[in-house]
């Protein structure tokens, strides 16, 4: 490895991610899923897992996570948006308590609040990492599936946080669930990098708590997106619409 490259720039070429270009027709037979765009992941200050000073890689999926959840309700398709909520006493190891219902950490960042009176939009509040494991209801339907049934949705598009962990968990699952006939009509997973984020806590603050691991925002990022196209998901980093 050369000495000026990075180790992030070594692992773009040993690992690429060949990202593609989207465009979505009026017969898309498409829906938007948001994972976790909640203020405890995104809104600086607001909670455990909170950013503590802006980011651009959140900013930026905000802002996308946004733009697409208006494009989609604008043509009354419909979007899925999860947003992570706990109970005070229930840990989910190992990360610190995050998210408590009741609390402003567990609603949608204002960019995205008045999705709540949005008739196309169904939002889903998960006390899991994965979310399709968090909309199973306790007579054994699954709220997700039974949203992509009722829509006959053929495509999703995922947006969210964090590329690695919530967004990779729900698409991997989702994409086995496809391959055995589990989530029909459902045929292609999109995962939209720009729409995408994750966290950044670097080996020299994770040395000083507990428990914690290093996580490199762009190089998790990175691996989140490969490993989901490594299951199937189709991976782009452009989304435009056909008026």
């Amino acid at each position: 490895m050369a000495t000026d490259e990075t180790i992030f720039d070594h692992l773009k070429k040993e690992i690429p991610v060949d990202e593609e270009s989207l465009l979505l027709k009026p017969d898309s037979s498409v829906g938007l899923v948001i994972v976790d765009v909640v203020n405890g992941f995104c809104t600086v200050g607001s909670g455990n897992m909170a950013p503590t000073k802006p980011n651009e890689q959140i900013s930026k999926m905000v802002e996308e996570s946004a733009r697409l959840a208006r494009e989609f309700c604008d043509r009354k398709w419909p979007v899925f948006a999860f947003l992570d909520s706990h109970l005070p006493d229930v840990p989910e190891i190992p990360y610190p308590p995050h998210c408590i219902i009741g609390t402003q950490e567990a609603e949608l960042v204002p960019a995205l609040q008045w999705l709540e009176s949005e008739s196309c939009a169904t939002l889903m509040r998960k006390d899991c990492i994965n979310g399709f494991v968090g909309s199973m209801e306790k007579d054994g339907s699954n709220k997700f599936v039974d949203w992509v049934k009722e829509k006959q949705i053929k495509v999703i598009v995922v947006v969210g946080i964090c590329t690695d962990i919530c967004v990779f968990d729900f698409v991997a699952t989702v994409l086995s669930a496809r391959n055995h006939s589990v989530i029909p009509p459902l045929e292609d997973v999109i995962v939209y990098s720009r729409g995408c984020a994750t966290y950044d806590l670097p080996l020299h603050v994770a040395k000083d708590i507990k428990g914690a691991q290093a996580h490199p925002q762009e190089m998790m990022h990175h691996v989140g997106l490969y490993m989901a196209k490594g299951r199937g998901a189709k991976v782009v980093s452009q989304i435009s619409f056909d008026p």
